[in-house]
Order: C-alpha cells, then structure tokens, then sequence
C-alpha cells in the first residue's frame, strides 16, 4: 500500500514541476533571443547633433523632447517564415542610459518600405529610422525596431512585403525576444507595450495589433498603437490604381511592383510576369524586378487583360490574395490613432477612411482619424511622429 503512495507522490510531482508558470521562474530560459551585442553608447548632447545632421534644421524642433542619452543594441531572434521554415531574424533595440530610476514602458516601431537593405534599423545608419527610435528611446522609452524577414540576420530570405501574416507573425516573435533582452538586461520595465510605425509600418502595425488582440492578448500588455499611412485596405488601394491615374513616380510604382510580385509567389500563383505588364515595362521588370525605375501611371504599365479581370472579378485567385492582405475591417480595442496626409499620392487616404470606417461600424470606440491637412506621403511624417509620442506618453504608465 505504502508502495502505491510513493509513486502517486511520485507522477503528481513530475507533474508539478511540467507545469510550473515559467513567468514565477527567476532565471526563465530564452525561447526566441538568441543573442544580443551592444552597438553604439550615445550621449544626450550628441543625439542631438545627430538628428539635425540626419534630418535637416527642421528636426531640432523635436530635439526638446531628448532627456538621456543612449544605448543601441543589435539583437537576434529565431522566428518562422510563412511556411514555417525556422530561422534566425534581427533588429535593433534602443535603452536610455539617464532614467534608471524610472518605469519605462516598451514602445516597439515598424519602420516604413525600405530599398537598400543597409537600412534595416539594426545596421544603425544614420538618416533612417533607427535614429527616430533612438530620439524616442531618449524620451523616456524601451524601444524595438524589427529590420523584417528579408533584412538583417535572414537577409537571404524573401521579405514577405505587405503580406499581413508574414509581417506579423514575424514580428510578435521580435517582441517577445526584446522581452527576454530586457529581463537579461535586469531593465526596469513596467511592463507596458506600445506599437507604431508608418507607411508599410503602419501597415505592419496594425496587422501585428489585430494579431495580438485576437491571439495573444493574455501575452502582451498592449497599451496603444499608432499607425500612419498604412495600406490597409488593399483591395480598395489596388481598385483605385486600376480606375484612376497614379502620380506616376517610379519610387512609388516600386513598391507596387513589389506587391504584386510578393502575392504572386506567396499565393502560388506562379505566373509569367508578361500576365502582370506590358511592353516595354515588362523588360526592365524582367531584369531589375520591384527596383525597375517606370515613370508612368501604374495602370499603364499592365496588361489590359489583367485590368479587366481584377475589376469586373473574373481574376478571383489574384483577387482573394489581395483580400486576404485586407487588415481595415474590425474592431481594436486599445487607443488607435490613424495618422494620414490628405494629399498623399504614394498610400492613398482612403485606406485611412474606410478603416476608421469600419472600426466605428463593427464597434471600436478607440480607434482615432487623424488627417494632415495638405499632408503628402513625406510630409506628415513629423506630425507622426510627434503624434506618436504624446500618445504613448499618455499611456505608458496605465
């Protein structure tokens, strides 16, 4: 009898110690950091240099909010491709080095379409976004940058560009690897999370909020996001290419370019690029792919074919794979600013209206539509960034 109670005893304590909450456990083990690596120490003084020689005189007006100096950090974290492929990702994160007595909060930041992949935020290139995260480190915040799948530590991967599970997924991993620096680092966090980004950071911004909202609530204090410029209502942004001229810039056809490119090999459409664009266009697409320079409304460089079946809806399977990217219609419930310039001829405003929208319409009472008068795609990126920080000023320590 007494036999029988020994291993009773025994099961129920391996069952005790299987289920423990790892988030009592002093020392938990890293699941997603793999390493970290202290890059540059920067004082207040020369932050401030630094912003203006990065983005000009008119940037000294956000160098008042500067309080500490700086850390930045190169980070790396095992993550999935969207076929769940495992491999090791980067990004930068930014620690102010004058407010140890303070609780600060985690503010993590999308940063916007990029070209050059030395521009990923964990190369700390001057001029790009890393230094914006680094003046909002400096306010009084932990910050992360994401460089993406396709940038950094797996830049021999395909950026999933503008692919809503693909840019989220990804980057919710980033956010819980920064966790783990942080509790390496012994940082006095508050325990707080804030997200932003603009143009494909706000897109991204918005997908990672949706995702988190729904899926992993319970993981993440999410406190407020901001989201400027994003194409969030892809099906409406593609319909509006289709029906009316765009400005014609080859920066901007880039990137549309990259769209159609990224959905066609996600979705498995696997089509022949003369499907997608017509001569002589289809020639420089052929040889330099999204980084073709075309100086023309995008709707002139498509096979009218193509044209016809994405707006009369016979082209179903390149039409569901652009709804699948859709992230406008539902409804967030932590604070949500949707900054946008009126003028904006790169991300169309509409993506802006018609999600603030349909988040009023499905219920969403903290969801805000901040237009920019006159605002276009690179003006009104002061005004989001001073938006940003004074929302989640006011709501880093709720």
């Amino acid at each position: 009898m007494l036999k029988s109670y020994k291993w009773l005893f025994i099961v129920f304590a391996v069952f005790f110690v299987a289920c423990k909450d790892t988030k009592n456990d002093p020392d938990p083990q890293p699941s997603y950091l793999t390493n970290s690596v202290l890059v540059n120490t920067i004082s207040q003084a020369d932050l401030k240099t630094q912003i203006v020689a990065s983005f000009g005189p008119e940037a000294s007006a956000a160098s008042f909010l500067i309080r500490s100096g700086i850390k930045q950090y190169k980070i790396s974290y095992k993550t999935k491709t969207i076929t769940g492929e495992s491999i090791t990702a980067s990004g930068a994160v930014m620690v102010p080095t004058d407010l140890s007595t303070e609780k600060l909060a985690l503010s993590c930041v999308q940063h916007g379409t990029l070209f050059n992949e030395k521009d990923a935020p964990s190369y700390f290139n001057p001029a790009t976004e890393s230094t914006l995260g680094s003046v909002l480190a400096s306010t009084g915040f932990i910050v992360g940058l994401p460089d993406y799948i396709g940038y950094g530590d797996s830049k021999d991967v395909p950026h999933p560009y503008e692919h809503n599970k693909g840019s989220s997924e990804s980057n919710v991993d980033f956010i819980r690897a920064v966790k783990e620096f942080i509790a390496k680092e012994k940082l006095n966090w508050n325990n707080n999370l804030m997200i932003g980004g603009y143009s494909q950071g706000g897109y991204v911004t918005l997908a990672m909020q949706k995702l988190i909202e729904e899926k992993y609530a319970s993981e993440f204090n999410l406190k407020a996001s901001s989201c400027g410029a994003g194409a969030y209502n892809k099906t409406k942004t593609i319909e509006s290419f289709l029906k009316n001229k765009t400005s014609g810039e080859a920066s901007n056809n880039r990137s549309y370019i990259w769209v159609l490119q990224t959905y066609d090999r996600i979705y498995g459409l696997n089509r022949n690029l003369n499907t997608y664009f017509i001569e002589p266009y289809l020639s420089q697409i052929q040889k330099d792919g999204h980084m073709a320079l075309i100086s023309k409304s995008f709707d002139e460089i498509l096979q009218p074919s193509f044209v016809t079946g994405i707006l009369n809806g016979t082209d179903t399977k390149f039409i569901d794979a652009v709804k699948d990217n859709d992230i406008y219609d539902w409804a967030p419930k932590v604070p949500t600013n949707l900054y946008h310039g009126d003028k904006d001829t790169y991300v169309p405003f509409l993506n802006s209206q018609t999600a603030y929208d349909a988040m009023v319409k499905k219920g969403s009472t903290s969801v805000k539509l901040i237009p920019i008068s006159g605002g276009t795609h690179s003006s009104s990126v002061f005004d989001f960034f001073m938006g940003t920080y004074f929302l989640f000023s006011a709501n880093k320590n709720l």
